[in-house]
């Protein structure tokens, strides 16, 4: 899991910003969204113009050069911050693993050039490189001891360096190594919104209609929506060629994206990945959803974040919405408050001992948390 993340001139962050996971309380309620001390399902608020979205494109700009899946053109724009002296933006990842604990910095002159790397596993240097100082690389790692260390004019990230050029030992550090490479290829961003925006997890972006369709999930899709408060039959419009996804009024068939409305839509955009975050056999290990209830009634809002929190995957959302600002969803712990200067938890934000029975939306609209 993601324990702390910290970034520092990029894009709106011009002074460093730290998220920490770690700072849980001991709350008897909703545990499950805490796992050994780390919060595990978190629910950020913040004014416009925080920084809420390039949080998650900060957090996901390793998936740019540590694989081969899609990044948001978004996080390429604009990206060192304006106002600092500074031509490189630095990234900062603190994670606990299976095979322990593991940190890995870097910094780039833009989205495409990294300047320096350096990555350490259980407290053991592993691998670096400074290239404002020269190209050599130093590897540390069982295994690494007959690589070129000078890699010349070469953008590649050094980790991508190891893992396609050794045969690493069996070892607990190296393990480690292995384990986070997974957990970078298994990470997924998405907006809730109309278009099908994300980065990570997966090569290419398909139908919606046509991907429900294939995975023979209509009927599971109407369960979906009929839960959500929308009454409604699906079948399917085959024209012979390529099926496409209907509303059946008693046998009446209307294209679903004809006259779905904008928060209908929505909500397939929502399915479409949730199928994925339900199937074992493509795991998430971390995601990130945007604004995922910028189209939703308060209830519905509710609904997505009960089904959440039931993935096995570490879960970090955005939000304007207070009125799942509530303990029966999650806990203080779990809920972020983010601004220009920091991002910090309800419990962290104030003096007073939060319980369960408290009403924290309305402790929040009277200014409990206020600093």
């Amino acid at each position: 899991m993601l324990t702390k993340f910290t970034v520092t001139n990029f894009k709106n962050f011009r002074q460093p910003a730290t998220f920490d996971l770690t700072k849980s309380k001991k709350y008897e309620f909703n545990s499950e969204c805490v796992l050994d001390g780390v919060v595990r399902k978190a629910l950020v608020y913040g004014h416009n113009g925080v920084g809420k979205s390039n949080l998650g494109f900060a957090i996901f700009d390793l998936v740019s050069h540590l694989t081969d899946k899609l990044s948001a053109n978004e996080s390429y724009n604009n990206y060192i911050n304006a106002y600092n002296d500074s031509k490189v933006a630095e990234f900062i990842y603190e994670l606990s693993l299976t095979e322990g604990t593991l940190i890995y910095k870097y910094g780039k002159s833009d989205p495409e050039s990294l300047v320096y790397e350096k990555i350490s596993i259980n407290g053991n240097d592993f691998a670096s490189i400074d290239r404002r100082e020269n190209t050599v690389a130093s590897f540390f790692a069982k295994g690494t001891e007959s690589l070129q260390k000078d890699i010349g004019e070469s953008k590649i990230s050094i980790l991508s360096y190891i893992k396609k050029n050794t045969v690493l030992d069996d070892n607990r550090d190296n393990r480690c190594f292995f384990e986070f490479i997974k957990f970078v290829n298994s990470m997924l961003f998405f907006r809730s919104l109309e278009k099908n925006n994300y980065i990570g997890f997966q090569q290419g972006s398909r139908d919606i209609a046509a991907d429900i369709i294939e995975r023979n999930n209509i009927a599971d899709f109407q369960s979906f929506l009929n839960k959500a408060g929308i009454e409604c039959k699906l079948n399917i419009i085959d024209d012979g060629h390529s099926p496409s996804l209907a509303f059946d009024f008693d046998g009446k068939l209307v294209s679903f994206f004809e006259i779905a409305s904008q928060g209908t839509r929505s909500l397939a955009l929502f399915y479409y990945w949730f199928q994925r975050l339900r199937d074992k056999n493509t795991e998430v290990l971390f995601l990130f959803v945007d604004e995922f209830d910028a189209f939703y009634h308060h209830g519905l809002s509710a609904l997505i974040v009960k089904e959440l929190r039931g993935i096995k995957a570490q879960v970090i959302i955005t939000t304007h919405n207070i009125s799942i600002m509530t303990n029966e969803l999650l806990r203080p712990d779990c809920y972020f408050l983010m601004n220009k200067k920091d991002i910090c938890s309800l419990a962290g934000s104030t003096v007073k001992e939060l319980r369960e029975a408290h009403n924290i939306e309305k402790m929040y609209k009277a200014g409990t948390f206020n600093g």
